[in-house]
């Protein structure tokens, strides 16, 4: 199984509403086992980061991934997202 995690700020705190319905749009794409969008809790003040989302799916292969990201709804929600976002940080992972 593959865990797909990925981070995103926003360029604006006013376009909060507008990321999340952006990155809720991917939940669309039939190849995930499991998919969610999450608001950050901020409760990690260590790093000074200000992650806004949180995106995690989970794939039974690498071959789904690859579908979901080739699938249009994802190069949909990159138009929607693009734009708004200020950072992204993407991991894909075998979970063990």
């Amino acid at each position: 199984m593959i865990r797909h995690i990925v981070f995103f700020t926003a360029r604006d705190a006013a376009d909060l509403d507008r990321i999340r319905a952006g990155l809720e749009t991917l939940a669309s794409i039939p190849h995930a086992r499991h998919f969610e969008v999450g608001r950050n809790l901020h409760a990690d003040r260590l790093t000074g980061a200000e992650v806004d989302f949180v995106v995690y799916a989970e794939f039974d292969s690498e071959d789904d991934l690859a579908a979901y990201k080739a699938h249009p709804t994802y190069a949909r929600a990159i138009e929607i997202v693009k734009p708004l976002r200020d950072m992204r940080i993407a991991a894909d992972i075998v979970a063990s």
